[in-house]
């Protein structure tokens, strides 16, 4: 039966996570020197068209058609066929099943374009647009059907994962760390100085990516339920949470707080809460929070000691916290499954085994795409170009004029 109350919050919900997108593009567009402003603008943009593209044809079909085998959905639903206004006779839900695909597709938007912020600055856009696609397509659809899709053979064994933990923050994160190694540093890096051109405007993208964060694991729930509540709640604790974490670490190791700092920790800390917002009890979410804050601090620290150019620390942010949230929830789920310290060990072994599976698949086959690009269409740009800037030699225009 549709429930029209579900129905409402679902619609809700697709709004806030597709206003994420746009508020990334602005997070990281602020966090690039000026002559990269809107190139960096344009990967979250053209993974907003692209993308829902390449859903509607076939990414909801892989991700949620007819499960062969536990590895891949079926072509049922290629081209969206069969998908209506009747709730999905699969997976029973109250809201159409028209919606389900429409709320699903923002999330599969939105993870390729987390990946970009690893390798701004320095990649060919004809080439991140065909990495981007071949990703969706070979990575997160194949990763989504064995989490979230019915039959996929990661859910059988016990795996969850209630918002995007393994699917969108350890695949994004994972890929983001592999797609800096394979693509290179920045010309200058580390030498030259590399410091965010605007941080009001990154601070602007930080606080709409916090705005859509409550759509994005608050809708999760699919209902408007009080486990839609809980996920809002532990959303928002632990974003606060690592937001003071990480800045606090930041004014005891540096002498001085920052701008950068406390929106870097509240999105750590929103990443980190994503796979156990809709399981844990709100004083395991402030646990959470404080967690990600301090460690993902700590990573950022050791990139830069070993000297691989994550442009905006998108494997530090999203790759470590997507790992620490999912086991996280391993030893605090207490809501819709129990973990370690309710009782089931077996709990915290399956996150393992989920988190390492997802490890594996997105770096190996990120870094495989890639090496298959540069091979054929390249993936830098000519230095001078580089040095230019990426608006005026990919784009042909200038964010600001002076």
């Amino acid at each position: 039966m549709i429930s029209n109350a579900d129905v409402v919050w679902v619609l809700v919900s697709v709004g806030l996570v597709m206003l994420m997108t746009p508020g990334l593009a602005i997070f990281y567009g602020g966090l690039v020197r000026n002559k990269n402003v809107l190139n960096t603008i344009l990967m979250s943009f053209i993974a907003l068209g692209v993308i829902s593209l390449e859903w509607f044809i076939l990414g909801y079909s892989m991700s949620f058609g007819k499960d062969m085998g536990g590895i891949i959905g079926g072509l049922n639903h290629f081209f969206l066929k069969g998908v209506g206004l009747s709730p999905s006779p699969d997976y029973g839900h109250t809201i159409p099943q028209a919606l389900f695909m429409l709320f699903q597709m923002m999330f599969a938007i939105i993870t390729p374009a987390l990946i970009s912020g690893a390798i701004v600055e320095r990649i060919k856009f004809s080439s991140y647009v065909a990495f981007i696609l071949l990703w969706s397509i070979f990575v997160y659809n194949p990763l989504c059907h064995w989490v979230w899709g019915k039959g996929g053979w990661l859910a059988r064994l016990g795996v969850i994962d209630f918002a995007g933990g393994i699917v969108v923050h350890i695949s994004a994160g994972i890929s983001a760390l592999a797609a800096a190694l394979v693509v290179g540093k920045r010309k200058g890096y580390p030498r030259a100085e590399f410091v965010p051109h605007n941080l009001p405007l990154a601070a602007i993208g930080a606080g709409l990516l916090w705005f859509g964060w409550f759509g994005f694991n608050g809708g999760s729930a699919l209902a408007a339920n009080k486990i839609a509540v809980l996920a809002a709640a532990n959303t928002h604790i632990a974003g606060a949470a690592a937001a003071v974490a990480w800045i606090v670490a930041e004014w005891l190791h540096m002498g001085k707080p920052s701008t950068l700092g406390i929106i870097s920790g509240l999105v750590a800390g929103l990443a980190t809460i994503t796979p156990a917002s809709g399981f844990v009890p709100m004083w395991a979410a402030l646990i959470i929070g404080l967690l990600a804050g301090g460690v993902s601090y700590f990573a950022v620290i050791v990139k830069v000691r070993m000297g691989f150019d994550d442009s905006l620390d998108a494997f530090s942010i999203h790759g470590i916290g997507g790992i620490l949230g999912t086991l996280c929830l391993g030893l605090f789920a207490a809501y819709g499954a129990k973990g370690l310290f309710f009782g089931n060990p077996a709990q915290l072994g399956a996150q393992f085994m989920g988190a390492a599976v997802a490890v594996i698949y997105c770096g190996i086959l990120t870094a495989t795409i890639l090496k298959l690009i540069d091979v054929t269409i390249g993936l830098r740009p000519a230095e001078e170009d580089e040095v230019m800037g990426m608006d005026l030699t990919q784009h042909g225009e200038e964010g600001y004029k002076i």
